[in-house]
Parts: structure tokens; C-alpha cells; sequence
């Protein structure tokens, strides 16, 4: 289809544009988010095994202990969107009413995305190493900062209930497909450093499969109807400056750090993002059911606007990184990490 090469649209994005109309027009229902969600979670824990296939154990562990880096990303995803939360408030009750409020308060206590933070690092050319570590230590870390941050933020009565469901979940996972294409590494690493496709198709795979399942979700749920589209767009409005905010504020620290190109991209992908897989089941633990729908409304609609981006971010980074020959070797600059 020659003309849709010729669009000045990137194809990934208009794949994730058509994703979003096809979750409106039909969303997963019944049995059919069954199978979704059976179909992402096996396109994660692929995704960590080829990963985990790719990366040498020097790379691995080079990024585990990449410090700066990952204090770097924690900072960004449990204090500066806080603060960012909280200089909002100027805008409540003229543009966000007060639940809506509480919902962006409850955006900017929730952790990281995992999968699409590696996903677009990885597509940017970024250091995956890093990014597979700094992502998975924001999720473990928000099953304990975000019930607090919510409880501290949302003036609750700190009766919150922590669970250890989701750092079971990031070890079953993601962290254990890494570890096994860790171990098949030696038979099947070279195949894949060799042909990058597989890799690639399985990024950009999962990536719209989150698109559909969380996008369905909304529609089904019925979330974008909980409020009038003037308040609706003043919340999408409100995320995109928040996101816009992050991404800045991030890639200036990054750069003030000197850390590598392939760091940057790291910081920037995991640091921007907010986890909708982590931020829903938090949300039914922390909240009554009547309150749920408002509350999570912020972070669904930040959550698609983050995938747009971000997407559209790596594949022009990506792109850059080709045109000038950059070497997608995810631990480079490690060396001199510690």
C-alpha cells in the first residue's frame, strides 16, 4: 500500500489510532477479555524472554546497578509528578472538579508502566538493560509508596491495605521469562542479535494489544460517559501538560546528569509513565466502588495519551539513531554507571 507510506504519519501510529476506533466500535467482552488478557500476558512474558535472550549477563547485571539512573526514575514517578499533583490544585474547582482532582492525585502516586517503558526504549534504541530494571523496581517499589502517597495526597485515613499481589506478579511475570531467556541465551541469543525482527514485532505487538484491552476497558466500563465532554477534554488537557511537563523536566535532568543518549531514553520512558495495570487494582483495593469510575478516569485517559506519544517519541528517536549509524548496544555507557 504505497500510499500509506507516503502519509507524513508515522504507520505504528496510525496502527494505534485504528486500535483505539476498533476497541470503540468493539470492545472485549465477556470471554473476549478473557482471551486478551491471556493473549498480553503471554506477549509480555515473551517479550522478557527475548529480552532476556538478547542481553548479554554482563549488560544485565551493568543495568541492575545503574544507580543514578534508577534513582533518577523513581524520583521522577514518586516525587516530581506529586509535586506536579499538587500545583494543580490552582485548577480545582474551575476546570477539575474535585473527584477529578482526587483522580490526578491518584495518576501521580501510581508507578510505572513496565512492558511499554521497555518496549519504547528498546525501539528507541535506548538501553533496555536499564529500562527492563529501572521499570521493575518502580512497580515493586509502588506496592508500598503508592497506598502511602495516596493516603498522604488524598488526605485518606491511612486505612489503606497493601498487597503483594503485584510484586508477584512482576516476578511470575516479567522477571521470570527475563531469567529463562537469560539461560537460553547461549543457543538462541546469537539468532536474535542476528535478525531483529521477531524482537521488533513482539514490541510493537504488545504494544497494541495494551492499547485494546485498556481502551476497552474504558469503553465497557463505560467511563467516558461519567462526565460531560467539556470536563473530559479539560482532564485530557491537564495530562497531556502533565506528561509534556515530565518529558521536559526529564530529559533536561538527564542531560544535566550527562547521562548517554541511551540512558536518556531510558529515563525519559520510564520516568514519564503511569501504569493503568498497576493504578486499576489499586484503585478497587483503596477506594469505595462508587468513587472507582472518577477516580481511575484521569489515569485511563493518561494512559492513552502516553502510548500515542511515546510512541510517536521512539520511533523518531529510533529513526535518528539509524540514520546516523548509533549502535543499539542497550549497555554501552555502562562502564563507568556504578
Amino acid at each position: 500500500m504505497t500510499w500509506l507510506r507516503k502519509l507524513p504519519v508515522d504507520r505504528f501510529i496510525l496502527v494505534l489510532l485504528a486500535t483505539v476506533l476498533l476497541a470503540t466500535v468493539l470492545p472485549a467482552r465477556g470471554a473476549g477479555v478473557r482471551i486478551f488478557d491471556v493473549l498480553t500476558t503471554v506477549a509480555v512474558a515473551l517479550l522478557f524472554f527475548l529480552y532476556g535472550a538478547r542481553l548479554s549477563p554482563q549488560a544485565a547485571w551493568a543495568g541492575a546497578r545503574h544507580w543514578r539512573l534508577h534513582t533518577t526514575i523513581l524520583l521522577a514517578t514518586f516525587a516530581l509528578f506529586p509535586l506536579l499533583g499538587l500545583a494543580a490544585r490552582a485548577l480545582e474547582p474551575w476546570l477539575l472538579t474535585p473527584s477529578l482532582y482526587q483522580g490526578l492525585l491518584f495518576l501521580c502516586a501510581v508507578p510505572s508502566t513496565v512492558q511499554s517503558s521497555i518496549a519504547f526504549t528498546s525501539i528507541a534504541k535506548g538501553n533496555v538493560a536499564a529500562a527492563v530494571c529501572g521499570a521493575s523496581f518502580s512497580n515493586l517499589a509502588g506496592v508500598l509508596v503508592t497506598p502511602l502517597l495516596v493516603a498522604a495526597l488524598l488526605h485518606g485515613d491511612g486505612q489503606v491495605r497493601i498487597s503483594g499481589g503485584s510484586a508477584a506478579t512482576i516476578a511470575l511475570q516479567l522477571l521470570a521469562p527475563f531469567a529463562l531467556g537469560q539461560l537460553a541465551r547461549p543457543w538462541i541469543g546469537g539468532w536474535l542479535n542476528r535478525h531483529k525482527r521477531p524482537v521488533a514485532v513482539v514490541d510493537r505487538g504488545s504494544v497494541v494489544l495494551v492499547v485494546y484491552t485498556a481502551f476497552s476497558a474504558g469503553v465497557v466500563a463505560g467511563i467516558w460517559h461519567e462526565v460531560a465532554a467539556g470536563r473530559l477534554v479539560a482532564v485530557a488537557v491537564v495530562d497531556a501538560a502533565l506528561l509534556a511537563s515530565v518529558l521536559g523536566i526529564l530529559t533536561l535532568v538527564a542531560r544535566l546528569l550527562r547521562f548517554s543518549r541511551e540512558d536518556r531514553i531510558a529515563a525519559v520512558f520510564c520516568g514519564s509513565k503511569k501504569s493503568l495495570a498497576s493504578g486499576l487494582p489499586m484503585a478497587a483495593v483503596l477506594f469505595s466502588g462508587h468513587t472507582v469510575g472518577l477516580i481511575v478516569l484521569p489515569l485511563m485517559l493518561f494512559h492513552q495519551i502516553q502510548l500515542m506519544t511515546c510512541a510517536a517519541l521512539a520511533k523518531r528517536w529510533g529513526n535518528r539513531a539509524g540514520a546516523s549509524g548509533a549502535p543499539a548496544a542497550p549497555a554501552r555507557s555502562l562502564a563507568a554507571a556504578g
